[in-house]
């Protein structure tokens, strides 16, 4: 009786561990394998154009994703990745953004590995301003210019065809997280009333802009930044601002700010942008862009050959990672290693 009873209450039990363990909810599948869209935001720089078409290929062909580019300015974009509209942001430089700094503190948004090092960013003027260039019989225009604080004397130099009695400087696109801290810069250096503060409307604009005034051999002050295809064409000398101080730079960084004072920009730190769903649900995605990285020399000269060849960004896309696949292979585990290779060895 008493075996009976044993066997009636084991067999119970089991009956209940057994169906806990088919109640038990599965792991979650994967982003791609669960028929996810991977949206990436359409970034309008030439680096950030060139990384986002490399990922999407590494992503389709190595793991099967689908993917797909919303087109926004830098803060619209953030607030959709905060948001999950978009997933991805391929070249997120980390912390310029209040955008992204709200984004991050409330844990909506995450930072995955270092897609691009060794970048700078500042306040230019062609070399030939300050040194001349003997082999175009340019002589020094301002010699003496080495640093923001000399720009004020130079405001003629720097002539606005619109406002002749001030300079101008070349600020970022509208819309660009940069073009609201160059705007601080020039009240916090004091400019406002030496420098019209002129905004491009495309990064294609900004570029074309330089290219022309650096060819004619013309005086141009400009924000600009790398990697990018005039950093490998063109010998451009970054003006010297106050060492960077992290108080100041957060008066930079809110375009609100009434009282902003002088900084150098921060060390770039150029991360994936992701949404924290797609940082919990693949990853396998997640492994690849932290390990993802094109160094900077060669990010320069394939961006400079694109501009000079006319190449577009998918086709540039194909062919780096058909020349250099020692590099991309260090990014991917090998089931997708090989998926990517018997892709790029198609027509």
């Amino acid at each position: 009786m008493k075996l009976k009873l044993l066997m009636s209450v084991l067999g119970i039990c089991l009956t209940v561990a057994g169906g806990a363990a088919i109640a038990a909810p599965a792991a979650p599948a994967d982003w791609c394998a669960s028929g996810k869209v991977v949206k990436f935001g359409d970034l309008n720089w030439e680096s950030g154009a060139f990384l986002t078409e490399v990922m999407r290929y590494v992503m389709e062909h190595g793991y099967g994703c689908t993917t797909d580019a919303v087109p926004g300015n830098t803060v619209s974009l953030e607030v959709a990745l905060s948001n999950n509209d978009i997933q991805v942001l391929a070249e997120e430089w980390i912390g310029r953004s209040k955008a992204w700094n709200t984004a991050a503190g409330a844990g909506k948004v995450k930072g995955v590995g270092h897609v691009i090092t060794g970048a700078a960013e500042g306040w230019y003027v062609p070399d030939y301003v300050v040194h001349g260039d003997p082999k175009r019989n340019i002589k020094p225009m301002a010699p003496g210019l080495s640093s923001v604080a000399d720009l004020p004397k130079y405001r003629a130099l720097f002539q606005d065809d619109e406002e002749p009695s001030k300079g101008r400087f070349l600020n970022c696109p509208i819309g660009w997280t940069c073009e609201g801290v160059n705007s601080q810069k020039l009240k916090a250096y004091g400019l406002t009333d030496s420098y019209v503060n002129f905004r491009s409307g495309t990064g294609a604009a900004l570029d074309s802009t330089i290219t022309s005034l650096v060819q004619r051999g013309k005086p141009i002050l400009f924000y600009y930044w790398n990697p990018t295809p005039l950093m490998g064409r063109f010998r451009f000398l970054k003006l010297q601002e106050p060492a960077y101080n992290e108080t100041c730079w957060r008066t930079l960084a809110d375009k609100t700010h009434l009282n902003p004072c002088g900084s150098a920009s921060p060390p770039a730190d150029i991360e994936a942008g992701v949404s924290r769903a797609i940082y919990e649900g693949a990853p396998r995605l997640m492994a690849m862009l932290g390990k993802f990285n094109i160094p900077i020399d060669l990010l320069n000269q394939l961006l400079a050959d694109q501009a000079e060849r006319k190449i577009d960004t998918k086709t540039l896309a194909r062919t780096f990672l058909q020349q250099h696949e020692a590099i991309w292979r260090t990014w991917v585990d090998p089931a997708a290693a090989q998926k990517i290779a018997a892709s790029l060895h198609r027509p």
